[in-house]
């Protein structure tokens, strides 16, 4: 699995995915996928991918906990001034 492929920008700014890589990652035709431009370059990822990618990067956060701590803090400030 993985590999490095070469394709051409072709008319209209498309791409062609080869065969094999789209059976692997079970792209059909119509399948929706998110371009990321990130310093590094161009990511592409189908929207299952994106979406496993988000919840493994947020695994073990409490951003629930962190907004209302921020906001708890800001209430403070301006009730002490």
């Amino acid at each position: 699995m993985g590999g490095t492929y070469q394709v051409t920008m072709g008319d209209r700014g498309r791409l062609v995915i080869p065969a094999e890589v789209r059976e692997r990652a079970g792209l059909a035709e119509g399948t929706p996928v998110v371009l990321f431009e990130t310093s590094a370059g161009l990511v592409l990822f189908t929207r299952a991918q994106l979406r496993d990618r988000v919840r493994t990067d947020l695994a073990g956060l409490d951003l629930v906990g962190e907004l209302l701590a921020e906001r708890r803090a800001e209430a403070a400030a301006e009730d002490a001034a």
